[in-house]
């Protein structure tokens, strides 16, 4: 892997990369220009070509940061082969043009600039509707797959219980501050502790089935006209086995795109039985009610903590859409199961303001 990837053009990427694609390519590179980076610490650049195909997208892996796993989980594994076994079961994601494994890159293709949160940032109720339509049945298409091979590190992966405990002493380490005014007392990190383990167990008894892990707005991008089709998933790598609910859980409840819950019962209804175990109506909306509090209180806790620690104060603004989605869904879990009861009293506590997170 590449010892260091940064922003600046003194890092020797834009040499790295100019190289790698001279060789594999047969083309010169006009231009690198760095893309946005999200919470992960990977980087993308946008390379502007001589010749065919025109435009790459280079993913660059980084050194990863073990305090943003838990202990005894490994990794995230290399992209491919994942890449290329939803490619062949004609899943939408971008084609490979080469790559260096040993240093954790890959050319993929440039599928453009649009994700799914910036189409339908002024787009009408309908079309988002549309959007969000073609974005559920995605899927059911991710569920039904299997990997008799082996060959596929997903399916190997599954949200178990250590993911479960280390959202959980997140969320008491990182947001429980901001619901109480004051570091949490080991009783208040053990209600946390405990509920997410007892969901944990909850979960393990739903089928297990293949999920993007981080299927949102900003992983789902809106393709040309002309297409094959309109949107395409990236950021793919984190695959694993969770219950059916889990990626519409991060869709639906996105924190940077929030959906009118309305929209989210309707998607819901539509897409439901076509998954391929079809849970029953009453045990999808309380799966999904529990996965909500422990996605999404992670993912609170990951915004406070990349502000705090890192001084990435980027994410604060969809703070408040992920306190209102961790209410809703505190309010329905601890009226269905009293053993939530203590957890949603935490939650509910939280702030919908965002928080001032000085570094």
């Amino acid at each position: 892997m590449i010892e260091r990837v940064g922003a600046r053009e003194s890092d020797g990427i834009e040499a790295v990369l100019s190289g790698l694609v001279a060789t594999q390519l047969g083309v010169g590179v006009r231009r690198v220009e760095p893309l946005a980076a999200q919470l992960a610490l990977r980087r993308f650049y946008r390379l502007h070509l001589d010749g065919d195909p025109g435009c790459l997208v280079a993913r660059v892996e980084a050194p990863e940061d073990p305090a943003w796993r838990p202990a005894g989980v490994g990794p995230e594994p290399p992209l491919e082969p994942l890449r290329g076994f939803l490619e062949a079961a004609g899943l939408p994601v971008p084609a490979r043009f080469g790559g260096d494994p040993a240093r954790g890159i890959d050319l993929l293709e440039d599928l453009g600039a649009r994700t799914l949160e910036e189409a339908v940032a002024g787009a009408d109720a309908a079309s988002r509707r549309a959007l969000y339509a073609e974005a559920c049945a995605l899927v059911p298409r991710l569920q039904a797959l299997r990997d008799p091979s082996g060959r596929v590190p997903a399916f190997d992966r599954r949200l178990g219980d250590a993911l479960f405990a280390y959202k959980a002493a997140l969320f008491a380490e990182e947001s429980l501050p901001e619901a109480l005014g004051r570091p949490a007392r080991p009783a208040e990190r053990q209600v946390v502790a405990e509920a997410f383990a007892w969901i944990a167990a909850a979960c393990a008894q739903a089928p297990a089935r293949l999920a993007h892990r981080d299927f949102q707005s900003r992983n789902l991008i809106v393709r040309g006209a002309g297409a094959p089709a309109p949107l395409a998933m990236i950021d793919l790598q984190g695959a694993f086995l969770a219950p059916p609910e889990y990626d519409l859980v991060c869709l639906l409840r996105d924190s940077y795109v929030e959906l009118p819950w309305a929209e989210v019962t309707a998607h819901v209804e539509r897409v439901r039985p076509a998954l391929p175990d079809a849970p029953a109506p009453e045990v999808f909306a309380r799966r999904f009610d529990w996965l909500s509090l422990t996605r999404k209180g992670k993912d609170h806790a990951r915004f406070l903590q990349a502000a705090r620690r890192r001084g990435d104060r980027r994410f604060l603004p969809c703070v408040p859409a992920t306190v209102r989605a961790l209410h809703a869904a505190a309010r329905r879990a601890a009226a269905d199961e009293t053993r939530l009861e203590r957890l949603a009293e935490l939650v509910l506590a939280l702030p919908e303001e965002g928080p001032s997170c000085a570094p």
